[in-house]
């Protein structure tokens, strides 16, 4: 699979798309001419970021589901594909973080960090990865974390989930490889903290590593993403003494500084679990 030189008529797929990195990209990759495929589990949220795209002219489709349920992403899967065909890009964005210690968390939160952010990839790429091998193209990019490469408090169960995501990755794209489906490129982005509500609280130990905006870490993820980056490590810049801007290069340690201070006991999961009216993979807007 060749860089990308265009998104134009590709079908997209974000989970975990309506707020956040998920939204923003949607809208980036919506603006550059492919049809958009939302999931989201927040059915208020996801018909807002629908029409928000519709009034301005933009192709999207938005599915209620939710993906730690492995039936829900199988049933949906099955009527994407009936209803739009095969899915170029698959983005697993989707997730959730507690900022507790470990032994404030409950199981059940326990047990849902892990279906949203390191088995709900499995499911989605296991849904999605058959039509794109008949082709003989697909990406599959799985947004991780920089706790997925490095521990860090307040984290343990989002860090583990993480590195298992990453872990997932890795092996996919050695799997392909080594069958012989080199067509199909896989990305993990492993980015710091991003100011998108899913670590409000958050503070870096010093002014050294500021907290990620937005806007910079979505354009710096699409464009690894039509790089076909194996690994995209977003990190961020630092200031230096005088306030010049360099690159962080390599990641700090926890111990070092990197998450100090962070996540003070604030439950901050954020998936859009809100009540809906039950029905599994529910199509709440356009096909």
């Amino acid at each position: 699979m060749t860089r990308l030189t265009t998104f134009d008529g590709l079908n997209v797929l974000v989970t975990g798309a309506s707020s956040g990195i998920g939204k923003l990209m949607a809208e980036r990759f919506a603006a550059a001419g492919a049809r958009v495929i939302l999931w989201d589990y927040n059915r208020v949220a996801l018909e807002a970021v629908d029409k928000d795209l519709v009034e301005r002219g933009l192709r999207c489709a938005t599915y209620l589901c939710d993906v730690s349920s492995r039936v829900s992403v199988y049933d949906t899967a099955k009527r994407v594909i009936r209803e739009h065909g095969p899915i170029d890009i698959l983005i697993n964005n989707a997730g959730v973080v507690s900022g507790r210690p470990l032994l404030e968390i409950s199981d059940a939160e326990i047990r849902e960090t892990f279906d949203v952010n390191a088995l709900a990839p499995i499911w989605m790429t296991r849904a999605f990865l058959p039509a794109m091998i008949a082709r003989g193209r697909g990406h599959i990019v799985t947004i991780a974390s920089a706790a997925g490469l490095i521990g860090t408090p307040w984290l343990t169960d989002y860090a583990a989930s993480k590195h298992a995501a990453v872990g997932f990755d890795d092996a996919l794209r050695s799997e392909l490889r080594h069958l012989g489906h080199r067509e199909i490129r896989t990305t993990v982005v492993c980015a710091y903290f991003i100011s998108t509500g899913l670590f409000d609280g958050a503070g870096t130990a010093t002014l050294l590593f500021p907290i990620l905006t937005p806007d910079y870490a979505t354009r710096r993820i699409v464009r690894a993403i039509r790089r076909g980056d194996a690994v995209f490590r977003l990190e961020p810049r630092y200031r230096t003494d005088q306030m010049d801007i360099w690159p962080a290069g390599d990641l700090v340690r926890a111990d070092a500084g990197f998450h100090a201070d962070c996540l003070p006991g604030a439950d901050r999961r954020r998936r859009g679990r809100q009540p809906v009216d039950g029905r599994s993979g529910a199509n709440i807007t356009r096909g």
